[in-house]
């Protein structure tokens, strides 16, 4: 068989030396990465990379180029924010052509624009190239949309996890409305609150879930539930991050466009997931 590469002529000027290129890798499939991302990637003398950058990713950079760790887990920081804008300005200043690479998109969760702020205070030059974000890959690899004429008509993308640890102060109340989907970042800390707060201001017990954990890699899992059975859910099925807690009416369809979703999934009241849906209908 012939092998074929992809060829692309971007028009975009080369990246030059003590330029920074803030970067979103994609939510984890090589795949979905774009095509101005691997330009530049492929031009880098110094990658800074996230924990959810994958390895594929990482490969597709020059042989020669420096890589650096600067991953971030819950209270597990390989360096500190502070010492990451340290670095990119040190590694920039040294006439480095450097790459930042970021999971999912630089400007969504994804303390971009903190960094782009160090860049300008710092006189030093910069691109951000946007990637697809980890809501949208989980969703098209799970198998439900995230908006829907029939159930979502707004999509909202919400931190669940604040700055230093700090108390989840959210507008649960606008939060908390039918036909629509939120999708919860960094939420599995506080899943307690986000079922409590969420059925407190309005939505039922029976309101579907999901569970997205390492969207769109080898590696994905997913399980529909609902609201009142979350917190059950992740500690019977042993969820840890990276995932993503989607909530709305949207996550049934993967019954009908996911086939690897499990026939039946139980709600808090005890009812099928099927029968939730029919309640939700009506």
């Amino acid at each position: 068989m012939t092998s074929h590469r992809v060829s692309y002529d971007l028009k975009e000027a080369p990246l030059a030396p003590g330029e920074v290129a803030i970067i979103g890798a994609g939510p984890g499939d090589p795949g979905l990465l774009s095509l101005r991302a691997l330009a530049l990637i492929e031009q880098a003398d110094s990658l800074v990379f996230d924990r959810l950058v994958s390895k594929e990713v990482l490969a597709l950079s020059s042989p020669g180029a420096q890589r650096f760790y600067v991953g971030k887990a819950s209270r597990c920081h390989a360096l500190t924010q502070e010492q990451t804008n340290a670095l990119l300005v040190r590694l920039a200043g040294k006439g480095e052509r450097v790459v930042r690479l970021k999971g999912g998109d630089p400007y969504i969760f994804g303390r971009g624009g903190e960094e782009a702020e160090i860049m300008v205070e710092n006189g030093i030059p910069f691109r951000v190239v946007p990637g697809i974000t980890s809501a949208q890959g989980c969703a098209a690899y799970g198998g439900f949309p995230l908006t829907h004429r029939d159930y979502a008509q707004s999509v909202t993308f919400v931190t669940g996890h604040c700055k230093g640890d700090g108390e989840l102060a959210l507008n649960w109340q606008a939060l908390a409305v039918p036909h629509q989907t939120l999708v919860f970042y960094m939420g599995l800390a506080n899943a307690v609150m986000i079922s409590d707060q969420l059925q407190t201001f309005g939505l039922p017990a029976n309101h579907p879930v999901a569970l997205v954990e390492r969207g769109t890699t080898p590696e994905q899992r997913q399980v529909i539930t609902c609201l009142g059975e979350l917190v059950k859910t992740i500690d019977e099925q042993g969820f840890r991050p990276p995932t993503l807690i989607v909530v709305g009416e949207v996550v049934q369809l993967a019954k009908v466009l996911n086939q690897a979703i499990p026939e039946e999934v139980f709600c808090a009241s005890g009812e099928t997931l099927e029968l939730a849906q029919e309640r939700v209908a009506l």
